[in-house]
């Protein structure tokens, strides 16, 4: 069992700057309550193959994840699957729209799949999610409008 979530916010940056702080990945705390840390290889700039290992907290619990990148088209789209195995793995992405006066429309959006016993904890980890995307999607412009002055 799956299911999807997503927002859309529009964010008072050019798209390439835009892009560069969502590429990396590293700045997710910063718009990401449930990311404790995060850790990019190789080292450099974000690129197909990228790897994510990254702590987060949900429900009260941690979990390791590590996510590739396996789409990467600057400074329009981004994509990327979780490896870990988890009760609840993710793969989405980021589309990217510039906008007139150097403006980015930016789409976020996972699917999100339980395994074993997560297939009956998917339909709560959705909903949930659902349910805040419309924060996270102001999150992360407040976070990359207070991070690209």
């Amino acid at each position: 069992m799956s299911g999807q979530f997503e927002a859309s916010v529009e964010i008072d940056r050019p798209i390439e700057q835009v892009f560069a702080y969502l590429a990396d990945g590293r700045n997710d705390p910063e718009f990401s309550p449930r990311v404790q840390q995060i850790t990019r290889t190789p080292e450099g700039p974000t690129a197909l193959g990228t790897v994510f290992r990254s702590t987060v907290k949900d429900a009260g619990m941690k979990t390791a994840r590590e996510f590739r990148v396996v789409g990467f088209d600057p400074p329009h789209l981004m994509r990327w699957t979780e490896q870990s195995r988890n009760l609840v793995t993710a793969e989405g992405g980021y589309d990217l729209v510039a906008l007139p006066g150097g403006r980015t429309r930016v789409r976020i959006f996972n699917t999100l799949t339980g395994h074993g016993f997560g297939k009956l904890l998917v339909g709560l980890a959705v909903a949930a999610a659902r349910k805040d995307a419309p924060d996270f999607g102001r999150r992360i412009k407040a976070a990359a409008e207070a991070s690209l002055t």
